[in-house]
């Protein structure tokens, strides 16, 4: 079987920034997982014995601790500088731009809409920073069923797709009488869907590589599905399945922004030997 890999896949810069600070900090607690990729924790834990833990109140005083890359609330920040100051910052710049407009904005009396997943770190992370109440929706949709303010900011999950944000940015342009739109989609996101987008128009097969439970990794499967309909998400080489490459030539392989190239080395010469 043939490979061939996007153009741009796997660790981003925030990412490669937080496995570097984390193997710094031999023994260091990371509060939650430091990325989404149970792999690449337990090799952080293997080799570095740093590990996770999911409650402050757990967490040993004068603690070395090390804050994920999608950031914390800012309540639990304060909770944690109370119990140690020896803390690690390892949130990704490009979390703590859309964490400092909420703040500013909201205090400035916009109402804030958050495009992204309530249920996902980064978000919790954000909302935090708002002095008011934020609306967080995952699309049009669920947008049109909340009472908009005339005088809003926008700001969107870093991971999230660039098309069903810029839906939302004019439904809000043209309902609203002030709207202010801030473009906090990484460029590392954009870059990694766009490459997806590319290989699967061309492939017979697209595999895409990361954690079941990474936005930025799900975000590639859907847009590779648009294309492509024989796609495929995995963690990693143990989940392939020798069917997915029957009659076919050239697969696609993509991996998402928490994934090490370990992993993905690994999928590729598994993917050829069929």
């Amino acid at each position: 079987m043939e490979v061939k890999l996007a153009k741009n896949y796997g660790f981003c810069f925030g990412v490669k920034r937080a496995i570097e600070l984390a193997e710094k900090k031999l023994n260091g607690i990371t509060l939650g997982p430091l990325i989404h990729n149970a792999k690449e924790i337990n090799r952080l834990k293997e080799k570095f014995n740093v590990v996770v833990n999911e409650n402050i109140q757990e967490i040993p005083q004068n603690a070395e601790v090390i804050i994920r890359t999608h950031g914390i609330p800012k309540q639990d920040l304060q909770k944690l500088k109370e119990k140690t100051n020896k803390i690690t910052d390892a949130t990704c710049p490009f979390v703590t731009k859309p964490q400092k407009i909420c703040e500013e904005m909201s205090a400035k009396g916009y109402q804030i809409i958050i495009f992204g997943d309530i249920k996902h770190p980064e978000v919790k992370g954000v909302m935090s920073y708002c002095s008011n109440n934020p609306i967080v929706v995952e699309d049009l949709e669920s947008l049109k069923q909340v009472k908009v303010h005339d005088k809003v900011a926008l700001v969107s999950q870093t991971t999230k797709n660039i098309n069903l944000f810029l839906e939302i940015a004019n439904y809000l342009i043209s309902h609203c009488s002030e709207c202010r739109v801030f473009n906090t989609i990484c460029n590392a996101t954009f870059d990694n869907q766009d490459s997806a987008r590319n290989l699967a128009k061309e492939v017979d097969v697209m595999v895409i590589v990361g954690g079941k439970n990474s936005s930025n990794t799900k975000q590639l499967y859907n847009i590779s599905k648009e294309y492509c309909k024989d796609c495929y998400l995995i963690e990693d080489y143990s989940e392939l399945d020798s069917v997915w490459f029957l009659d076919k030539k050239l697969c696609g392989v993509t991996a998402g922004a928490s994934t090490p190239n370990w992993i993905i080395d690994k999928v590729v010469n598994a993917i050829k030997k069929y």
